[in-house]
């Protein structure tokens, strides 16, 4: 049987069919069976695929719009697998270690709030990840807090709006790299995008948090775990700021417009060097941390954990359920399916404003009913593409909108995995730091306030003139 007439769309009962499918699958597997998320996706992917059978569909095409939305994925995919190169590389060359000591050095027990703010986002920066920062450093500076008899749900939302940051802005970060990917823009564009909203947020987010400290005497601190942490850094590696230059490279790299799979290897490459060098590691050591990354083994249980990261082999998890949501994604789209609720969705939805706002509620109600963030980024960014298209928006608009509500509310919800995570390593409910998580509830909103007056939307083909806003 041929495929049927393309602007025929299916009707809308039965393209919520695979949605309802993917939705009662994940909460089910995720809520009560601690499974991922990938077998529930697989098996919605099967029922899309009936349901286009049943459509009239050929398997071929199937196929072919399911290999079809992978290749969107595929620069993605590339370096994702750089980036876990480089990971391991910097950990066993000592360079995240260094910039996670840097950060510490920043805590003033003077103002604990807003300096565990600023370590999270040091070390969530360097080694681009939120988790990794909030289950060593988060569960260090919670400690302390601890004996600084300060509120541990303000404590807790400024670790979490401090790991955000770092991760949304990170190179490195898995998300940050979805992201772009599945909007259509380019990492660094997206990543100089995001600025606009992230500064402003972070800026809010440190005075609020300057005000509520200044309501605690932290005279006579006991910090030993952030010190114990420092001591160990030291003990395993010779910290210097030669190894510096290894991130430098990528910065300078960058600036020269050197697009970002082979500015990271080139980052990865000089890191090595200086591993090598400085360190003493040997080829074989840096070539089994490229693959399978590094292992610390200091006996200080939280370096070990921080620093115990990295290489390709850790890319598996996230790269495995990309293949997965974009297959879904795939049999949605290349079957009519997702066109028929889009269409559905965007009937009033024509200004920028009302196009961005329904971006961010979306992202939102994903993070809730299906709680994963990777998926309140693929989706949305799936379901919104040809809106912002339409509206004649940079992609780049759109992977903005996406992290800022798609990554930073998913650590705000308890039965999300990244909430959680928070609560399994900071044991406080993620409902009680959530009035204090300020980047995470600030980013969201100042989006949609772009999206409604306009400031910094860039209109399509004009990535580089961010200055001139659409209206």
């Amino acid at each position: 049987m041929p495929p049927p007439d393309s602007e025929k769309l299916p009707r809308l009962s039965i393209a919520l069919i695979p949605v309802y499918a993917l939705i009662a699958l994940l909460y089910g597997a995720i809520r009560y069976l601690d499974a991922s998320p990938h077998i529930p996706i697989i098996l919605a992917c099967s029922a899309a695929g009936l349901i286009a059978l049943y459509l009239g569909y050929t398997w071929k095409h199937l196929l072919d719009s399911i290999v079809k939305s992978i290749s969107i994925a595929l620069p993605s995919i590339l370096i994702l697998l750089a980036i876990g190169i480089l990971i391991g590389v910097w950990v066993a060359s000592g360079i995240v270690p260094l910039m996670i000591d840097y950060g510490l050095k920043l805590l003033s027990p003077t103002y604990f709030l807003v300096a565990s703010c600023l370590i999270c986002s040091v070390v969530s920066l360097a080694t681009g990840s939120s988790w990794s920062t909030i289950a060593t450093v988060g569960v260090a500076l919670i400690g302390a807090a601890q004996g600084l008899d300060i509120s541990l749900p303000m404590v807790a939302g400024a670790i979490v709006s401090g790991s955000y940051f770092g991760d949304k802005l990170s190179p490195l970060s898995e998300t940050t790299n979805l992201a772009p990917a599945v909007a259509g823009s380019e990492l660094f564009e997206h990543i100089k995008h995001m600025l606009y909203t992230t500064l402003p947020s972070m800026l809010i987010a440190l005075t609020l948090y300057l005000v509520l400290g200044l309501y605690y005497n932290a005279n006579g601190t006991d910090i030993e775990k952030v010190h114990a942490l420092s001591a160990s850094l030291h003990e395993q590696f010779n910290l210097t700021p030669l190894l510096l230059l290894a991130p430098i490279s990528i910065l300078v790299l960058i600036a020269f417009k050197i697009p970002a799979l082979p500015a990271i290897l080139a980052g990865a490459l000089f890191g090595g060097i200086f591993g090598m060098w400085i360190q003493e590691i040997t080829i074989g050591e840096m070539l089994t941390a490229m693959q399978y990354g590094y292992v610390s083994e200091t006996g200080n249980a939280q370096t070990d954990q921080l620093l115990s990261r990295g290489g390709m082999s850790s890319m598996e998890y996230t790269i495995s359920l990309v293949l997965c949501s974009m297959s879904f994604g795939g049999l949605m789209e290349g079957t009519g399916m997702l066109k028929s609720i889009v269409q559905s969705l965007l009937n009033t939805t024509h200004k920028t404003g009302r196009i961005v706002a329904s971006t961010v509620a979306t992202c939102i109600g994903m993070n809730i009913i299906v709680p994963d963030q990777y998926l309140s980024i693929i989706m949305p960014g799936r379901m919104y593409k040809s809106a912002f298209k339409k509206a004649k928006l940079a992609p780049k608009n759109l992977s903005r909108c996406l992290e800022d509500a798609g990554t930073l509310t998913s650590p705000l919800i308890p039965w999300n995995t990244c909430g959680a995570w928070v609560l399994g390593a900071l044991m406080v409910d993620p409902f009680v730091y959530l009035p204090f998580a300020f980047l995470n509830l600030i980013s969201p909103i100042l989006s949609v306030i772009y999206g409604y007056t306009g400031w910094t939307m860039t209109p399509e083909l004009k990535t580089d003139s961010i200055e001139e806003p659409v209206q």
